[in-house]
């Protein structure tokens, strides 16, 4: 899962706690880790939904204004069958390997 480096920023400060994609298939596990440029993220619970039912706290949550806003990034993203709401936030430095 890409994010972008402002978000990332976003979510070690605690401001994005959401995040959603349209996947093949879902590119990281629930109760698993993300390795990032800013550290390690965990992830939280993944939950398969549609699009319409993103509520304005949720849009909210993944750094968007309202759920409008919500609507105009996702018409900017690539179209896949399932669609997530992925629960973030930041654990801390990545170990070094």
């Amino acid at each position: 899962m890409l994010l972008k480096l402002e978000v990332l920023e976003a979510i070690k400060r605690g401001e994005i706690t959401l995040q959603f994609r349209r996947w093949t298939r879902p590119s990281v596990k629930a109760g698993g880790t993300l390795k990032t440029r800013i550290g390690l993220l965990r992830i939280g619970s993944i939950t398969e939904m549609s699009p319409d039912d993103v509520t304005a706290a949720d849009a909210r949550r993944a750094g968007f204004g309202d759920v409008a806003d919500f609507r105009r990034w996702l018409d900017t993203m690539k179209q896949g069958p399932l669609f997530h709401r992925i629960e973030v936030s930041y654990l801390g430095p990545a170990p070094q390997s």
